[in-house]
């Protein structure tokens, strides 16, 4: 009886320790602070204030925006596009809730294409190179959608690194044309080839004389 009571008490020693170290667990769980959101807040050329998104809102906003500079490489080109070729400038500082993390300078009208300087200087304090990059093509339509008063760009590829303006030459945008083009070389290509023939032809034509005169 007194071996049965042990086991009893052992038992319901056991489940008590379980439950305390669930209780414990949980407690802990839930008073582990939720990450911050992320967000971006853009200033610059059109904006009387800062235009601020958060992810927790506007999800794909801020992704699209974050997309401009997560991309870049640890070095970049010392040196830029002259102050005269690049054109409007918007810094993007990219959130932890309220707390700035990194900043850059995004330039989507650079002529020779959008480009992105990272400063040396980051809010967070973290150790990085100062660099010029090249953006992404689909910088300009990312910031307009997201806010920023750029005129509305339809001839841009998205993703990928290069210009801000048009990707393809005007002219490159008209099939009439392009096939125009080709048939007239194709023409070209089939006269030549004529006069070829013609020149081969004529050319049989007196050696097989030169040779009928000679045997006679």
């Amino acid at each position: 009886m007194l071996r049965h009571m042990r086991r009893l008490v052992a038992a319901l020693a056991g489940a008590l320790a379980v439950a305390l170290l669930a209780l414990g667990t949980a407690g802990s769980a839930s008073a582990a602070p939720k990450p911050a959101p992320a967000g971006v807040d853009i200033t610059g050329t059109g904006l009387s204030a800062p235009l601020r998104l958060h992810a927790d809102k506007e999800p794909a906003l801020v992704g699209a925006v974050i997309d401009q500079v997560n991309f870049l490489a640890r070095t970049g080109m010392p040196t830029g596009p002259k102050a005269a070729n690049l054109g409007p400038k918007y810094t993007v500082v990219v959130l932890a809730g309220e707390t700035p993390k990194q900043t850059y300078d995004l330039y989507p009208k650079a002529i020779g294409g959008p480009r992105v300087f990272r400063p040396a200087k980051q809010p967070d304090g973290r150790k990085t190179s100062a660099g010029w990059f090249l953006g992404r093509l689909s910088m300009s339509e990312t910031l307009r959608t997201a806010g920023v008063p750029l005129e509305r760009q339809f001839d841009t590829v998205s993703g990928g690194a290069g210009g801000g303006e048009r990707v393809l030459p005007e002219d490159t945008l008209d099939p009439a044309k392009d096939l125009d083009e080709a048939l007239g070389d194709l023409q070209h290509l089939l006269l030549l080839n004529v006069g070829v023939m013609l020149t081969i032809t004529v050319g049989l034509a007196g050696i097989a004389l030169l040779i009928r005169r000679r045997t006679r």
